[in-house]
């Protein structure tokens, strides 16, 4: 049976992050992840947690202060910072009991410093993590959403994960941004299945419910499940009419 998270960082936005917790609970999701909580009090966000039994998948660190900014830790000259980001997200996950933290790389080119940077700031995330029980994901992100993102490609992920050498550092394998930079998702996902600790969806190239589109997940996620994924699938869209109008892309899931 395929399971499904809400990612709140696009789905309920309307709602008090708590407050959408228990509505993805209503509606029947089977977990919640979400991108920057920390305006809200730990303890309330995990009052609806324990309320609705969903776990809390995973969180991202801030993204920066500057202008552009979109992740810190590819960034070099800024390990401070970075860390700074990576403790404080390692420190919430830890109180609201989330499973991991996706640490953003940022905008910069790819040099050997950012190489340099990005590993020792991992080492540094997985360490701290690990101490707690927690996970920490790197997602590569596509350059049409996000220019410049320093992390775009799945299998350059994969070498940041050999040189780093961390058994909690992952892949969030997100089929959206997959598909707009490289294609050939399924096969990406299992040469790399060993690596890959979450997975989310959204159609493309509209990003919105993911019932339309080039990528047919009816036939994708069923594939990768066979292929031994039993993590849960992150809806991660942007709803085209409301969050609620929206969630009958489900139905072709009810036999999965």
């Amino acid at each position: 049976m395929l399971r499904f998270s809400a990612n709140l960082g696009f789905l309920w936005t309307e709602l008090a992050l708590p407050d959408a917790v228990r509505r993805a609970h209503a509606a029947g999701f089977d977990a919640v992840e979400c991108h920057w909580p920390y305006a809200v009090p730990a303890e309330e966000l995990r009052k609806a947690l324990e309320e609705t039994g969903l776990p809390l998948l995973g969180l991202n660190t801030r993204k920066g202060e500057r202008e552009g900014d979109f992740g810190l830790a590819a960034l070099p000259g800024r390990e401070d910072e970075a860390r700074a980001a990576i403790d404080e997200a390692v420190s919430y996950a830890a109180a609201v009991g989330a499973g991991a933290v996706h640490v953003m790389a940022g905008r910069v080119a790819e040099s050997t410093l950012a190489e340099t940077a990005f590993a020792e700031n991992l080492a540094y995330a997985c360490s701290a993590a690990a101490a707690r029980g927690i996970g920490i994901l790197i997602e590569p992100i596509n350059h049409r959403d996000v220019p410049g993102y320093f992390l775009s490609r799945v299998e350059q992920a994969a070498d940041v994960i050999a040189r780093v050498g961390a058994t909690n550092l992952k892949i969030m394998f997100d089929c959206y941004h997959t598909q707009i930079m490289q294609g050939d998702v399924l096969n990406r996902f299992i040469a790399h299945r060993p690596l890959i600790g979450h997975v989310q969806i959204a159609a493309v190239p509209s990003r919105a419910e993911p019932d339309e589109g080039e990528v047919c997940y009816e036939r994708l996620l069923p594939a990768m499940r066979d292929e031994g994924y039993d993590g849960y699938i992150g809806a991660e869209y942007r709803p085209r009419a409301g969050t609620d109008a929206g969630l009958g892309w489900r139905e072709a899931y009810t036999q999965s």
